[in-house]
């Protein structure tokens, strides 16, 4: 039985919430989380990131991923009692599929911590399944309702849907560009058939679509008329429940390789992911982590920014990566609020020219950017090299998505230094990709199977925001 660590004076904390753009007052966590986009078009984070000192890092050893996530959380979360969080908690995570949530593996030298032991298996299913529950909480608290609109490029959507499907107090809008997403995923958003759930396919970009819900959320008089809620990465939520994994990670492997720094290999194109690790970086005593690799697949603007401080749109590239065929990288402002020394004029300023000219250049941060952050491009012929010679030499099947963050770290390992790469989704969700690298078909899960005959339900838009908003205002839920 592990030892309880103490709880010090965590409930005495008044944690707020602050916009990037400074245009709101300080908010507690729960109406951050219902919020979700801050009402001046930024995004919301932690007043402060608290710190965890040598001592209460030391006491988390060996603690369940159900009890660490309880002490990550709830040193930002101090408007929900702390009996209801444990549940809300405990719920969550009674869904995966094994009592690690997160477990690691370790082959060729690297630590591979599965992320994809939840219902929809991805990683996307830790913090949705965390953020439905919290909605559920919430709606029930306020007798409220609420109509959640997300875009997606692969997994958001499935895992958002699977977190509130069948929620009595919720009606969810899923984007998602059509044939853009692999046939798993789609399967899996479009073949729930709950009467809560509306899935949008868009001709045209995950970037597309977007473009188009964060217009809808910053129309003010909508968004509160129909209760929308925000299930993308841009709800504060979605991160914090990620920054949990990157602690429990740096727990084991501190474990086993004392004293020494992790490295974090991260598969990312909406930076959602990878700036989980960076607030994580921020939060834990110095020298837990040291650097974290951004690895992206073609769509690699985020490589660019961090080589050459080049943060500009290019045309979005298809790859067997799709959730990574991003260009507007949606959580790039929290980290570019704090680039810019925490001064929200600056940020607002900088993402204004940004959301005018398509490009910021960033060049003279370039040296700071990279104190904390690597950055590799896979191309296409590396991922499947990558997934061949893991299954010939492991036996061990990575998706494509894993298969960029492994090449990338494979090139950035050194002797001595740990690093973790972040296996992102099951291979089963991408069978094609991966049945064309290793040359032979496998056994997928049988989750995945049910799912291929089953009837879809889905709605062909073009990506038009008026049709998006007049689906809304057809069948959103009123209380």
């Amino acid at each position: 039985m592990a030892r309880r660590p103490k709880s010090g004076n965590r409930r005495e904390l008044s944690m707020q919430y602050i916009s990037t753009r400074g245009g709101i007052d300080p908010i507690p966590f729960t109406e951050a989380v219902m919020m979700g986009l801050a009402t001046d078009g930024g995004l919301l984070l932690p007043r402060a990131i608290p710190r965890i000192g040598t001592t209460t890092y030391e006491e988390w050893q060996g603690l369940s991923y159900p009890e660490l996530a309880f002490e990550v959380m709830s040193r930002f979360i101090d408007d929900i009692p702390e009996a209801e969080l444990r549940n809300i908690i405990a719920r969550s995570y009674a869904t995966f599929d094994t009592d690690q949530i997160a477990p690691l593996v370790h082959k060729e030298g690297l630590h591979i911590m599965e992320l994809f032991h939840g219902p929809t298996l991805a990683f996307k299913d830790i913090a949705l399944q965390f953020l439905g529950n919290v909605f559920e909480y919430l709606l029930e608290k306020q007798d409220s309702v609420m109509n959640i609109l997300g875009a997606t490029s692969g997994d958001t959507g499935s895992a958002a849907i699977y977190g509130v499907r069948g929620k009595e107090r919720i009606n969810i809008f899923i984007l998602h560009p059509e044939g853009r997403v692999s046939q798993v995923q789609q399967k899996q958003m479009t073949t729930v058939t709950d009467a809560n759930v509306f899935n949008i396919a868009i001709r045209g970009t995950f970037d597309d679509g977007q473009a188009i819900v964060k217009s809808i959320f910053n129309d003010l008089g909508f968004k509160d008329a129909k209760h929308l809620g925000a299930i993308n990465s841009i709800n504060w939520a979605r991160v914090l429940a990620q920054v949990v994994y990157y602690v429990y990670a740096c727990l084991h492997i501190s474990k086993h390789e004392k004293d020494k720094a992790t490295n974090f290999a991260v598969p990312t194109g909406n930076f959602g992911d990878i700036f989980a690790g960076y607030i994580a970086k921020q939060m834990l005593p110095e020298g837990s982590i040291h650097k974290l690799l951004l690895a992206t697949n073609a769509n690699d603007i985020l490589t660019r920014m961090v080589h050459d401080g080049d943060y500009s749109l290019a045309s979005v590239i298809p790859t067997s990566s799709p959730s990574m065929d991003i260009q507007s990288a949606s959580n790039f402002e929290r980290y570019l609020y704090y680039l810019l020394d925490e001064e929200p004029a600056r940020c607002k300023q900088a993402m204004e020219q940004f959301e005018e000219n398509g490009k910021l250049d960033l060049s003279d941060f370039k040296n700071q950017i990279q104190r904390s952050f690597a950055a590799e491009v896979a191309t296409e012929e590396d991922v499947l090299n990558t997934i061949a010679h893991f299954h010939k030499e492991h036996g061990y099947i990575l998706d494509p998505h894993t298969a960029v963050g492994i090449h990338c770290a494979l090139k950035h390992q050194k002797e001595g230094v740990p690093i973790c790469c972040l296996a992102t989704a099951h291979p089963g969700k991408f069978g094609e990709t991966v049945e064309m690298a290793i040359g032979k078909s496998f056994e997928l899960p049988g989750s995945i199977r049910a799912l291929l005959d089953k009837e879809s339900r889905c709605e062909l838009m073009d990506a038009d925001e008026q049709q998006i908003r007049d689906f809304i205002q057809k069948h959103a839920r009123h209380s």
